[in-house]
């Protein structure tokens, strides 16, 4: 049975199979939804589902937003690239350093405090299948954001940084950490 869904924006939080990469401490890719893969939710996401809704923001000069745990009003960098392939939702983006969500969410990122990608949308065609599972057939993508839950535990999350050791990035993740916790008590 096919049917349409209305409504709030729904999110999906993944961690991706082949890992987010980070490079330059900002640079980041990695896929933001696995086809044919079912999540805690009981949703599967079919080949094709973004295919519209990539058109659309492409046709509008419009582009997926990057937000810090789905926080509209956290906005933490751009993806420059996103599209679909044989294995899902690809992204690549850049995090600004220069906003202070930015900053802390590369911080943890290299230190690996999170890991996980999520997108939010809202569903337009999905059908339920025999299985208890609710196959999302085409879906309007708003955001993808860095989270610290994915919805897919099971994938895993890898991060790959060039230009700084690891050391060297726990130790400004202490730094930005300290800086905070000093700035709240103000």
């Amino acid at each position: 049975m096919m049917m349409k869904e209305w409504g709030a924006p729904e999110r999906k939080f993944q961690r991706g199979e082949t890992g987010i990469v980070v490079t330059d401490g900002r640079m980041i890719e990695g896929y933001a939804s696995l086809f044919d893969k079912r999540d805690q939710g009981g949703d599967v996401v079919r080949p094709g589902a973004y295919k519209a809704s990539l058109a659309a923001l492409g046709a509008a000069d419009r582009r997926v937003k990057m937000l810090w745990q789905h926080d509209p009003a956290q906005p933490i960098g751009v993806w420059d690239e996103v599209r679909e392939d044989a294995v899902g939702l690809w992204v690549k983006g850049r995090i600004l350093t220069e906003v202070e969500k930015g900053r802390e969410a590369a911080a943890l990122l290299a230190a690996g405090a999170i890991d996980g990608l999520s997108i939010g949308y809202r569903t337009v065609k999905a059908e339920r299948d025999g299985k208890g599972r609710r196959l999302l057939s085409e879906l309007e993508l708003w955001e993808v954001s860095l989270v610290t839950f994915p919805m897919l535990p099971e994938a895993r999350v890898s991060a790959k940084f060039d230009e700084l050791d690891g050391d060297t990035w726990r130790g400004l993740a202490a730094i930005l950490a300290d800086a905070a916790q000093a700035m709240a008590r103000r």
